[in-house]
Parts: structure tokens; sequence; C-alpha cells
């Protein structure tokens, strides 16, 4: 049977379900719960109600919460749409259901509380998704940075809001960075290429980080080392920044991946939430 884990995670199988755990974040085990889904016969989109499909998601959600010990119903989920929109959440809004489909959240790709008992979702399917923990302030964040929502350097802008909003100090916060497409896989054309290489421009070996396909009109873009880079810049400490170094499309047989399935393409979650 495969195994996904590496230093910095643990492939966890329970239940009949399976999922990856950052080794780190389960050292505070006694304050949050975290997971990032694995299999593809679990699919977690819930943009449909009163469909099967958000009746399986509903079922999905409910056995991973259950793995780990949380309760599903809440979980607070935003309606992602691949922007820098980024929501605190305060409170629960439904009662006995998890709050997916809230207007309050819609078009919001990064989500950030203080708040115990709520569990913080994103879904992918190659997009980075990002785990924050400040264990000293016991604030939380789930960040969903596709390729738009890198360029737009989402990331960073939500540890700004954790510094402003929250009291954080970048150098408490431990980040780990979920499965998702890497280098390897990442190919565009010239237009995304050049969005990219203008905005980055200024990072430590961007002519690695954005590499053009031997002969071709393509290059190759790292997005989880901006990611890296430019959290760093906004104080994070290197050792806090924790990569699960597994690509989603090298393993495609475990982990949803766009560029894999194509249109019948699934998606993954991750999930954390403060005890």
């Amino acid at each position: 049977m495969k195994d996904l884990s590496n230093e910095n995670v643990i492939h966890v199988k329970k239940d009949g379900i399976e999922y990856l755990q950052f080794r780190r974040l389960l050292e505070y085990g006694d304050i949050i719960n975290h997971a990032y889904s694995l299999g593809l016969n679990s699919n977690y989109r819930t943009s449909k109600k009163d469909t099967e499909e958000y009746q399986k998601a509903i079922k999905d959600y409910q056995k991973l919460c259950t793995a780990i010990g949380s309760n599903y119903i809440n979980l607070v989920k935003p309606t992602q749409a691949h922007t820098n929109n980024i929501v605190s959440v305060k409170r629960k809004m439904m009662k006995g259901q998890p709050d997916f489909g809230i207007e309050a959240y819609n078009s919001t790709d990064g989500v950030i509380t203080d708040q115990k008992n709520m569990i913080l979702a994103t879904t992918n399917a190659d997009c980075i998704l990002l785990l924050l923990f400040d264990p000293v302030k016991r604030v939380i964040s789930n960040i969903h940075s596709g390729w738009k929502g890198t360029l737009s350097r989402i990331s960073e802008k939500v540890v700004k809001k954790m510094k402003e909003e929250y009291n954080c100090n970048p150098k408490d916060i431990i980040c780990c960075i979920c499965p998702s497409i890497r280098k390897c896989h990442f190919e565009v054309k010239r237009d995304v290429e050049e969005l990219y290489y203008n905005e980055f421009k200024d990072l430590e070996d961007i002519d690695k980080i954005i590499t053009q396909k031997l002969g071709e009109d393509k290059w190759y873009i790292d997005t989880v080392e901006i990611n890296k880079q430019i959290l760093k810049q906004e104080g994070l400490i290197e050792k806090n920044i924790i990569d699960s170094e597994i690509c989603s499309v090298c393993n495609s047989d475990f982990i949803h991946s766009y560029r894999v399935e194509k249109e019948k393409f699934g998606l993954g979650t991750a999930i954390i939430e403060l005890k």
C-alpha cells in the first residue's frame, strides 16, 4: 500500500479513510485538530446544495472530522473564487449544519479565527492550501492559493491581517503547505510567465523559480517556493514553514488533480480547528 509519509507529514489510515497530518502541528494536539484528505473516492465539493454530490461531500467531511475527533457541524468553508479576499470568522452562522454557501464567505479564499470549535476548511485540486497556526495568540488560518491567489500574494495578506487584527508576531506563526502541483508539472505559457516574473522579479533566485522549458515557448514556475519566500519576507521564520513536499500531479492516484482529471476533477480538503 502506498504511504506518503515523510519527515514532515504522516499518512494516516483510520476507519476506512486516509489523510495526512503534519508532524509539527501534531505537537500541538492539545490545542488544534487538522488534516489533509487523501483518496479519490472522497470529494469535498459543496457548491451545489440539494445534489447527490453535496450529500456525498457532507458524508466525507463527517468521516474526516470524526477521524480526527472533530464535529463536522462546526465546519466553516468559504466559497473560493481564486481571489486574495480574506475573512475573519467570528461565530458560527448556521445551527445544526456546516457553514457552507454562506454569503459572508462568498469569493473568499482565506479564513482566520481565534474562536474554538470552528473548523476552517478549504478545497483544492492542484492549488496550494496553507494551514497557519500561531500557538502564542492561538489563532489559525486556512488559505487557498491557486496561481491567481499566489500572484496576488494572498498568503502574505493573511499574515498582515493576523498581525493587525489578532496581534500575532510572525515569528510565532507556523505555516504548513499541503500537497499541490509542483514546479515539475506547473507548466504555463508566456502570458502567465510574464505576470509572475513582473510581480516577483525581486525574489531571490527568481531565474531558478521560473525556468523555460527546453526548446519551447513554455515555462515552469515554482509557486510553492514563491509562497515560502514572501512569507519569510513578511516575518515568518524558515524553520516554521513546513512543506509536505508532495506533488498532487505526481501522486494523482491518491490526490485530486485538475491537470490529470480534467473536467471530471474532484476536490480534496484541508481542515484546521482550535479545540
